[in-house]
């Protein structure tokens, strides 16, 4: 049994310690703040705050409390608008099923982001150029994009070598859709799975390429470490492990994220 499957904290984290938890945790907090101020406020003499002040004064709150917990940029920035921002929308008198819909739409694109702390990053055609010259040559590989998104780089991956095998794993059901239709459409025979990463043993892998986010680093590093074979070759674009320095960088041509490589 590998270290990871002995680690089930590696898996999943408990359900209140989940940054969007928090995130609305603290989003009520922020939204008592404000109203606790408004009172104050008027008993000190001065005039009630206008709904887009209060609103305005909750999303401060909330992200400064999200500063104090370190919580990553994006919720600060979150929570600093969404108050402002629902109360602009709730003046449009929009119809209640738009919303519905959106929610929807979003649920379906970013599936457990809440849990994974891995947004959707679309990669682009200079991190696939950069990811091809590394691929091992003269021999047939196994190559898995973890996080595969629209399935951009496995396509063109399996594209440029035929003779290999190219897996996307994609855990949002829209992306994952997304890809199948592609491969379908183009006749390409790469192959695209719905599910989590964790799961799959990295050992049947050649390559491993991962576009994720920074929190969810670490974890893959202990997954590589405990599964991948001698010879095998880690791939991260854009995000580094800051324990492990990457025996490969490259800045791909045409600019954007550095790549990173770590020969196992």
């Amino acid at each position: 049994m590998s270290e990871h499957q002995n680690d089930p904290g590696a898996r999943r984290r408990p359900l209140l310690q989940a940054p969007a938890v928090q995130a609305l945790f603290l989003f009520f907090i922020g939204l008592v703040g404000a109203n606790v101020l408004d009172v104050l406020a008027q008993r000190a003499g001065l005039s009630p705050f206008s709904p887009f002040q209060t609103s305005l004064l909750h999303g401060v709150i909330a992200a400064l409390l999200a500063r104090l917990r370190r919580m990553a940029a994006w919720w600060w920035f979150i929570l600093l608008v969404f108050p402002a921002a629902a109360l602009g929308v709730g003046q449009l008198h929009l119809p209640s099923w738009l919303f519905l819909a959106v929610f929807l739409f979003l649920l379906v694109l970013f599936w457990s982001t809440f849990r994974s702390q891995v947004p959707f990053y679309p990669s682009g055609q200079p991190a696939w150029d950069a990811v091809a010259g590394l691929l091992p040559q003269g021999r047939p590989i196994r190559f898995m994009d973890i996080g595969s998104g629209l399935g951009g780089a496995v396509l063109n991956l399996a594209r440029r070598r035929p003779e290999s095998e190219f897996i996307g794993i994609e855990i949002a059901p829209l992306p994952w859709l997304v890809s199948r239709v592609r491969a379908a459409m183009n006749g390409n025979r790469c192959r695209f799975v719905r599910g989590d990463y964790l799961l799959l043993d990295f050992a049947d892998y050649d390559v491993v390429f991962a576009y994720l986010s920074p929190a969810a680093m670490a974890a893959l590093w202990r997954k590589a470490r405990a599964e991948m074979r001698g010879g095998s070759l880690l791939l991260s674009y854009e995000f580094h492990i800051p324990e492990a320095p990457p025996d490969i960088v490259i800045q791909p041509e045409g600019g954007g994220p550095v790549l990173h490589g770590w020969r196992m």
